[in-house]
């Protein structure tokens, strides 16, 4: 058979096509190779991310993670064992899961992880926590729960949850790239928190880089280019590049000037600074993996401590991924007709090892990306995109160097254009039934608006609940649904929680 056939008939080519069904999903191998690349260069900033939250910070007693003294010096560290985590992960999504899926270090878990946990004990400890978390939701999928609860949820809940993650995606495009900025000193200077560019108004060398790539994009996607958002991206690296060596524009953060506090340029690069780096290569560092202390967190702050923080970790874990796998599955188009992705047990247990492995590697829970849209847009419909993404974070190990080159304001187009896609999903939910339309409304929104995709989730499933309740249509109601619904009600109410249990 040839391959024109293959493609016109669906019929796979060889083992490799029938395993990752490739054609049968309507895809073909330079679809998934497109796919792996554009996921890898939109999510590759976690390498360079990661180590400047958790390699940073300071523990308990003082110290930086490794068991390090000197600030900084963590940082290699820390970007090393990101990278081959993320690899190994999102090979094992690819080759188990079967689905277009990455994985890497959660943001904004490693946030909790630097700022809220780590300050109270050591880092040992900490990542023990997340290792305890990352086994209990392994459990929950072994049982069989955690696919029951991802059956559980009513189909419009499902596509609203695709729409607020395009949404929350779009916005995290905007703000990395420093479009859209926060303003200095919170909202109390203006009537919102957000504003245009560092002033009101647009300027800089970075944000003309990002605003020639998102335009770009749309246009490459509005004619129907393949691999538009894949070009649009090295497209703009090569931008970025050219401009830096020319105009010398640096980081917006300097780093510390004589009185301790950062120096910034409001229209420096937001995260890397593209340029070509002295040595693309080394040896990685690779002394976390295993540092950590399964039970020390009990002895330090005690067991309803260590308990509630897993249970803050996990829940946000654990519906952060069932959004994603929802929301990218949507796009994709594969989900079934009630809104479930088959075969999903394989991804959510990969994903919730992923929790484990992370703390093992002491870089935090890893958790499946939703700049895996990215992959999808491109074409991507199997795992073999995956496979494609993991190795590249394998060679990152050794070439993180080479990772820093591509910045934000290169690799953010992607996600606002992609968000446009996951948002089209809106016209699937009916709007004139308040029942599932007053929840819908609320999990769109409070994605962006609370920067989570957790909350926006609680806020849906409450809410629906509340309502369905209050309707008396008890039976419409999945069991399930009112279990979820209280422990969002404990988890939104975490801080009088604490308070009533004498927890600090």
């Amino acid at each position: 058979m040839t391959v024109k056939d293959a493609e016109r008939t669906g019929a796979p080519l060889n083992r490799i096509d029938r395993y990752f069904k490739i054609s049968e999903r309507g895809s073909t191998v330079p679809q998934e190779l497109r796919g792996g690349l554009a996921t890898f260069f939109t999510m590759a900033y976690i390498v360079v991310l990661n180590p400047l939250i958790l390699g940073t910070v300071t523990d308990g007693d003082g110290r930086f993670l490794g068991d390090l003294a000197k600030p900084g010096a963590a940082i290699p560290l820390v970007a090393a064992a990101t990278a081959l985590v993320a690899g190994v992960l999102t090979l094992a999504m690819g080759v188990v899961g079967r689905y277009p899926f990455a994985m890497a270090s959660g943001l904004g878990l490693n946030a909790v992880v630097a700022f809220s946990i780590a300050g109270n004990m050591s880092w040992e400890d900490a990542m023990g926590l997340i290792v305890l978390e990352g086994l209990v939701i392994t459990v929950l999928v072994l049982t069989g729960f955690r696919v029951a609860v991802f059956h559980a949820i009513p189909g419009e809940l499902k596509t609203a949850i695709a729409v607020g993650i395009g949404l929350f995606i779009a916005l995290i495009g905007f703000v990395d790239a420093g479009f859209v900025r926060r303003i200095p000193g919170g909202a109390g200077e203006g009537t919102v928190p957000l504003q245009l560019g560092a002033t009101g108004s647009l300027s800089g060398w970075p944000t003309l880089v990002f605003v020639v790539g998102l335009l770009l994009t749309i246009l490459l996607v509005a004619r129907k280019v393949k691999g538009a958002i894949l070009i649009g991206i090295v497209a703009s690296t090569v931008l970025a590049v050219v401009v830096e060596w020319f105009a010398k524009v640096g980081p917006y953060n300097k780093g510390p000037g004589p009185d301790g506090k950062p120096v910034i340029n409001p229209d420096g690069w937001q995260l890397g600074v593209p340029k070509l780096p002295g040595h693309i290569a080394g040896t990685p560092d690779l002394r976390l993996l295993g540092d950590f202390s399964l039970f020390g967190s009990f002895e330090r702050v005690g067991v309803v401590a260590a308990l509630l923080f897993v249970f803050t970790v996990m829940l946000a874990d654990f519906f952060d991924t069932m959004g994603t796998v929802v929301g990218v599955g949507a796009e994709a188009g594969l989900l079934d007709g009630e809104g479930n992705l088959p075969g999903v047990r394989n991804v959510l247990l990969v994903d919730s090892i992923g929790a484990a492995a992370g703390g093992m590697a002491s870089v935090s829970s890893n958790t499946t990306y939703i700049e895996s849209a990215a992959g999808v847009a491109e074409g991507a419909r199997t795992g073999l995109a995956s496979v494609v993404t993991g190795a590249l974070f394998l060679v990152a190990v050794f070439f993180a160097p080479m990772v820093s080159v591509v910045p934000f304001e290169a690799a953010t187009p992607a996600l606002v254009v992609v968000g446009f896609l996951m948002i089209t999903q809106i016209k699937n939910i009916d709007f004139s039934n308040y029942d599932v339309a007053i929840p819908a409304f609320l999990t769109i929104v409070l994605m962006p608006f609370s920067y989570s995709i957790t909350v926006g989730i609680g806020a849906g499933f409450i809410s629906y609940v509340a309502i369905k309740a209050a309707r008396r249509r008890f039976s419409e109601i999945y069991p399930l649904m009112w279990l979820i619904a209280a422990l969002f009600v404990i988890y939104f109410a975490m801080d009088p929680v604490k308070k009533l249990l004498g927890v600090g």
